[in-house]
């Protein structure tokens, strides 16, 4: 699958967004061939925020070429659940783009096989946070990489706690407004009731 027609038209988002890894994979040789150090990160972005371009920016800082991996919608919702992403992938994807750090970025799809990107192009830096690896699994990710390294936090919010905070400011809402609506039609029809 093109990515062409698939974008907007007049970006270079087309030529930047990988949908096949053997096309990706001749890409990443040639770049090696020149000299060039990849540095592949990996994630789902949805809802991009400040914390994500900082977080770019410093993997950037580790190479000559940032990769990085975009979870498919299928692949998000089996593991956060039926209402994530909140932004579908073509969006995701695109967006990632436009990014000035952001060299190539890759469809990761939910029925690929454990860490087959990573192998796929065996980066020489592996950028992630903390949490997604644990010590056992960043050892057996070395076969693959040069480096596995962990990048702090880059922002106090994430999108999972964007997404919580706009939950609780609609509930917050419907209770102020919706409540005395309600009780106010209990009230008039239980003031009916009473009177006949």
């Amino acid at each position: 699958m093109g990515s062409r027609g698939i974008f907007a038209s007049g970006s270079n988002t087309p030529d930047r967004v990988f949908f096949d890894y053997d096309k990706l994979k001749k890409c990443v040789d040639h770049c090696r061939g020149l000299g060039l150090s990849i540095v592949l990160t990996q994630g789902s972005w949805d809802m991009a925020h400040i914390g994500h371009a900082r977080y770019f920016e410093e993997a950037r800082r580790h190479g000559d070429l940032l990769i990085v991996g975009v979870d498919s919608d299928e692949k998000i919702r089996a593991r956060k659940g039926p209402g994530r992403p909140v932004v579908p992938e073509t969006e995701r994807l695109e967006m990632l783009t436009h990014l000035r750090h952001v060299d190539v970025v890759v469809l990761k799809r939910l029925e690929y096989p454990k860490w087959h990107l990573i192998k796929t192009i065996r980066p020489d830096i592996l950028w992630t946070v903390e949490e997604t690896y644990t010590d056992k699994q960043r050892k057996e990710l070395k076969k693959y990489c040069g480096d596995v390294l962990i990048s702090p936090r880059m922002a106090t919010t994430s999108t999972s706690a964007k997404i919580r905070m706009m939950q609780i400011h609609t509930a917050h809402k419907l209770k102020t407004t919706l409540t005395p609506q309600i009780m106010k039609v209990i009230e008039d029809v239980l003031d009916d009731k009473v009177g006949k």
